[in-house]
């Protein structure tokens, strides 16, 4: 019915389609299949529309009526990349392929939704050059978007209309698994597919389980199959046979993004050194290795998704920072290529090269756990005053729920002090990110107004939002620059006028006066500095203003 749909790729496979040819061609396929219908869901910085097309063998094409009626929705995501095209070519072909009636016993309860250029700004960015390390195609998209963007750092912060465009569609359809196509860069070696999931313990003990056990070795026994056999992403420091270890996905990119919302993630890598046309192919093949599982697994995969999301809602301790557990380490069976050195033609020094005339196939060490390093007791809501509108905003179209106050209230708080926190010296991602923070908890009466917002933790959304507003989890709001204006002073004091202040304040307080003298015992730069002897006592006393370094988000700890 719809084989007369002919993709670029397939006209001549040493291309990727264009924007328009990818928007054209999913159009006619909503025109000729009752199965399948295009939307626009939203806009990208460049002013284009982001599309999403549905695949629904069952006449469900909304999110409302998808929920209602149980179905396991799938959510491919492709051009985050331009420059890493395959998924935008692959799953043209799969959605034509599935579109087809003869699927729809089989697909009666699986929706499909893609969206099939996300980065449209890059993609308009078109040329041959800027994958320097990459075999084709003859031209391809740009990574950054109108802003120079990497999206695949921007999931969390959104700083782009596409990411603000992207958190509202995907929290919307709240899919139970998610693939976010890929080309990788790195070492050489046999394999066209690498994945990168996401990180198992990340999920919880059921579904991380359910990944780890079941999903992950159906995978790779079915691209073995299909004659792609795949291995984990080669994330090392060194030539692989040093041994790899597991992506740690923070919330910024897409997988880690998904497991905020406990949906399972794939990130499939091909390998940049592939012929163009194996990797679209085999990207194909991973695609529909997934269709294959949930066919088989979709209710078993709902059903733990639903189960661990109803454990985080009730748990009274969540983690917020995690790293690689090096002593967890696994042994993987590896095929590779030799890595050697020899004299490079350029500089005239030893350079890395990997000797294609000698393969290896052999076991290397394989670092796959990850645990957390930073576990905080949850409140049972969070107060945020209406001054931090793009907070709010970001936690609105992430299905956060959420009320305003009625009236002004003063209410016994918890609130965190900023003590300490270390800043990168360049901008990363268009912000200078905060990282190694450290709070000190106060528990006082704070007065809140009508208008600010009140956050239940006891929903779906836990546990993006303990993420998102623990200012010392890894990509939390704070990290990212959303609160920085309380790490600045507004008033201060001239030296000549508040010494004499100083002095009658250290006359009439004796224990402000031990506190100068051991503050000047224990650091000897304060006592060689009659500055930071003033700036001492002004920060011990009621004129140093107490908003200063005042995380401005409450935490109630009981009920309201």
């Amino acid at each position: 019915m719809i084989t007369h749909l002919i993709t670029p790729f397939e006209k001549d496979s040493s291309q990727t389609a264009t924007y328009t040819e990818v928007i054209d061609f999913y159009k006619n396929l909503d025109k000729y299949s009752p199965f399948v219908v295009v939307q626009e869901a939203g806009v990208a910085d460049i002013g284009k529309p982001i599309h999403c097309v549905i695949l629904s063998h069952d006449n469900v094409f909304t999110p409302e009526e998808a929920h209602k009626k149980g179905k396991c929705i799938w959510f491919i995501n492709n051009g985050i990349h331009p420059g890493e095209p395959e998924g935008i070519d692959a799953t043209m072909l799969l959605l034509r392929e599935y579109a087809n009636p003869k699927y729809t016993t089989q697909l009666k309860n699986i929706i499909m939704v893609v969206i099939p250029v996300y980065n449209v700004d890059g993609c308009l960015n078109r040329g041959s050059f800027s994958r320097a390390n990459q075999n084709g195609p003859s031209s391809y998209g740009f990574r950054g978007n109108a802003q120079n963007l990497d999206l695949n750092r921007d999931f969390v912060k959104c700083n782009s209309k596409n990411a603000k465009s992207f958190n509202h569609l995907f929290s919307t359809w709240n899919p139970d698994v998610f693939v976010d196509n890929h080309t990788s860069n790195g070492a050489d070696y046999p394999y066209t597919m690498t994945l990168i999931p996401t990180q198992h313990n990340k999920l919880g003990t059921e579904a991380g389980a359910l990944l780890r056990q079941e999903m992950l070795p159906f995978l790779y026994e079915k691209m073995k199959q299909k004659q792609w056999e795949m291995c984990p992403y080669v994330n090392s420091d060194g030539p692989p046979d040093t041994g790899i270890e597991g992506f740690l996905d923070h919330p910024r990119y897409s997988t880690g993004y998904a497991a905020l919302h406990h949906t399972i993630g794939f990130m499939p890598e091909t390998h940049m050194l592939k012929p163009f046309p194996d990797r679209v192919h085999s990207t194909f093949a991973f695609m529909e290795a997934v269709l294959e599982y949930l066919m088989l697994n979709a209710e078993k995969l709902c059903a733990t998704r639903r189960a661990e999301i109803q454990k985080t809602m009730e748990a009274g301790r969540l983690p917020i920072q995690w790293q690689t557990d090096e002593t967890a380490i696994e042994s993987l069976m590896f095929k590779g290529y030799a890595a050697k050195y020899k004299k490079s033609e350029v500089s005239g020094l030893d350079r890395l090269y990997y000797d294609r005339s000698e393969p290896y196939e052999k076991e290397i060490p394989y670092r796959n756990t990850c645990k957390p390093i930073l576990s905080i007791p949850v409140p049972k809501y969070y107060l945020i005053p209406q001054a931090y509108s793009g907070v709010i905003e970001r936690l609105g179209i992430n299905g956060v729920q959420f009320k305003q106050l009625e009236n002004d209230v003063e209410i016994e708080t918890e609130l965190y002090y900023i003590r300490d926190y270390k800043t990168t010296p360049r901008p990363y991602e268009g912000c200078y990110l905060h990282y190694d923070i450290k709070v000190e908890v106060v528990q006082r009466k704070h007065r809140f107004y009508k208008g600010d917002f009140l956050i239940p933790t006891g929903q779906p959304a836990k546990r993006y939002l303990v993420s998102v507003l623990e200012p010392q989890a890894t990509d939390s709001f704070f990290a990212w620059g959303f609160f920085d204006g309380i790490l600045q002073q507004k008033e201060h004091f001239s030296d000549y006028v508040f010494e004499d202040l100083a002095a009658e304040l250290l006359r009439k307080q004796p224990e402000l006066r031990r506190g100068l003298d051991t503050a000047k015992t224990l650091n000897p730069e304060v006592a060689a500095s009659a500055q930071a002897q003033l700036e001492w006592v002004y920060r011990h006393s009621p004129y140093y203003e107490p908003t200063h370094n005042l995380y401005p988000v409450g935490r109630i700890m009981t009920a309201w």
